[in-house]
């Protein structure tokens, strides 16, 4: 389909996106054509302002405006408890929760050979020196149970244990509402294991 350069362009832009493919991508754009340049001029400001403004947290690695974050910085969190999770959107889905009071790092990846990322390329170090400096308690570990996640939590309990801390790791199963008949072997075992008293 033939498209004008810049909208093509924008297109084209809208595609880098993960999850976005070609004909999302042509109903962002031409959604964008159809606002008002006043609405397009917001949007792209907030995108800018966004971009020059959110860092990570020096402390944590969340995604904030300010230095330190505003889960670290408040006096409200349980500072002898750190859940340690792949990538800030991790860190939201538990914050959703609302169960969890601790204090959070977040690893900014995975260790993946095949994408080139091994440890040096995550917060690690970063994570020990907290638990080293800080009076931590436990280290919770909620990663996915994925090739990368299993290898990235060997690698922390490896680097954890010595410490002298409680090194745990999110339990794993069956989804609520869910049939144990339609259920993998691989869910069924991590449920039984991740089992606990009623």
């Amino acid at each position: 389909m033939h498209f004008t350069r810049p909208l093509a362009k924008l297109i084209e832009e809208f595609q880098k996106f993960p999850g976005v493919g070609p004909k999302s991508a042509q109903r962002m754009a031409f959604h964008i054509l159809s606002l008002s340049s006043e609405n397009v001029h917001g949007l792209a400001s907030a995108i800018v302002d966004a971009k020059d403004r959110v860092k990570h947290c020096s402390r944590c690695f969340h995604y904030s405006a300010q230095d330190p974050c505003e889960i670290c910085a408040s006096d409200r969190r349980d500072r002898h408890t750190i859940c340690v999770v792949a990538e800030p959107r991790d860190l939201i889905a538990l914050e959703r929760t609302r169960e969890y009071k601790g204090s959070y790092h977040v690893l900014t990846g995975l260790i993946s050979p095949m994408e080139g990322k091994g440890p040096e390329q995550l917060s690690i170090r970063e994570l020990i020196h907290r638990v080293d400096s800080e009076e931590v308690k436990e280290v919770i570990l909620a990663i996915s149970p994925t090739v990368e996640g299993d290898a990235t939590v060997l690698y922390l309990n490896h680097l954890l244990k010595p410490l002298g801390i409680k090194v745990t790791r999110i339990a794993f199963g069956l989804p609520v509402g869910g049939d144990l008949e339609y259920a993998d072997d691989v869910t069924l075992s991590r449920a039984m294991e991740g089992r606990r008293e009623i």
